[in-house]
């Protein structure tokens, strides 16, 4: 069984920063593709940032490229998404999600992620 436990997120004001952490935890040796979608009210839910197994490959939403970051540590199923110069409409609710594997054209979607987190807020306020 897979677990995926996520941290961080909360309130913030604008032009601030925050950092999500995930790690996923199955069978030893277990190795995942990784990333973070959102969903805001009303909306459906978006691929944010997402990293390879290897940390070589990445994937950004265009909405949040040059202000978030998303690494993950070395041969780790643990990964980091770094959140720069805050927007109001980066307010969702934020998931971390693992698969065994993705291919590269299916990064962007939900479908593609076998496992998923239990959700963390983050809200920006102007």
């Amino acid at each position: 069984q897979v677990h995926v436990v996520q941290s961080g997120g909360g309130l913030e004001l604008a032009g601030k920063s925050l950092r999500l952490s995930c790690s996923a935890s199955g069978r030893t040796g277990s190795k995942f593709d990784m990333g973070w979608f959102r969903q805001a009210l009303g909306k459906e839910r978006e691929l944010v940032a997402a990293v390879s197994w290897s940390g070589i490959n990445t994937y950004y939403a265009d909405s949040v490229k040059a202000r978030f970051t998303i690494s993950r540590e070395h041969n780790k199923n643990t990964i980091y998404l770094q959140m720069n110069s805050l927007k109001r409409e980066d307010t969702a609710v934020y998931y971390c999600a693992a698969a065994a594997y993705v291919p590269g054209s299916a990064w962007a979607s939900s479908r593609s992620y076998d496992y998923w987190g239990r959700g963390t807020q983050v809200t920006v306020a102007s």
